[in-house]
């Protein structure tokens, strides 16, 4: 956004000194030729117009900054709402289904013995889409999130993640997190559940960590792996990330460590309430 107002503001700068020269040398002047009296006037003339100029196109770019982030609002509102729809029809209907399909099966192996074996094969198949689908259900839409906070809500996340990755995290979070607001909190949680899914699938590490940190009213969240270091790739998931983190005017870094793995920092200033 800035280097579009510095590209803005150096158009018309040169717009506007073009027009002041013609106006100086051009026949139609106040003087057929420049006079030395006129040549302040102009200048101070052409610095009224740059200053105008520049708080004009600010002020423009301002209200464009403001809209794009309340329409980024707004995405991932709806976005969210999205998550938490599907995974309602995903616990309510997939999750019921399969549940009964897991009653069936078990009054079949009740009723015919000698298929016993089979069923158990078929039950097993079932228990484990259904926890697949509860696991789905929980990661888009975090309950735990509202129910026990923060603090809970990155351990269970961090669990599940090196459960199914096989991929060790330790993590480093205060006791007690001082008082955080609703939004402040799904933004935390979600760049760290995308942080670590990139880690799972671009960084090919064997450990990473999670850290927590308040000072004041500032909170950083740190995700780091030992992967191979490579910067991960601006795809959906990164691009996301950043959007999340303006709406909470945090500052998101993506940055591969010379001695190996990559570091994903999240920098909330003003984060924490009544601090």
């Amino acid at each position: 956004m800035r280097s579009l107002f510095w590209r803005l503001f150096l158009i018309n700068g040169l717009v506007f000194t073009a027009g002041t020269l013609v106006l100086a040398f051009a026949p139609v002047t106040v003087s057929a030729t420049v006079n030395p009296a006129e040549i302040p006037v102009l200048v101070i003339g052409l610095a009224i117009i740059l200053a105008t100029n520049a708080l004009l196109v600010r002020a423009g770019l301002r209200r464009l900054d403001a809209e794009y982030l309340a329409s980024g609002a707004l995405a991932v509102a709806a976005q969210e709402g999205e998550r938490q729809r599907i995974a309602r029809e995903l616990h309510d209907e997939i999750g019921q289904s399969l549940t009964v399909a897991l009653l069936s099966l078990r009054r079949v192996a009740d009723q015919a013995p000698e298929l016993r074996e089979e069923t158990e094969i078929a039950q097993q198949a079932v228990r484990a889409s259904l926890e697949d689908v509860r696991q789905v259900a929980r990661r888009l839409r975090p309950g735990v999130l509202a129910d026990l906070g923060l603090r809970s809500a990155l351990r269970e996340l961090v669990d599940e993640f090196s459960r199914t990755s096989g991929i060790d995290v330790v993590r480093s979070m205060p006791k007690d997190l001082p008082a955080l607001g609703r939004e402040v909190e799904l933004v935390v949680y979600r760049v760290a559940q995308e942080a670590l899914t990139n880690v799972a699938r671009h960084s090919r590490a064997t450990s990473a960590r999670i850290s927590v940190s308040v000072e004041g009213r500032r909170l950083t969240l740190l995700v780091a792996d030992n992967g191979h270091g490579g910067d991960y790739p601006e795809g959906v998931g990164i691009r996301g990330m950043r959007e999340r983190a303006s709406l909470v005017g945090a500052d998101i870094s993506v940055t591969a460590n010379a001695g190996g793995g990559t570091d994903v920092r999240l920098v909330i200033p003003d984060a924490v309430r009544g601090a």
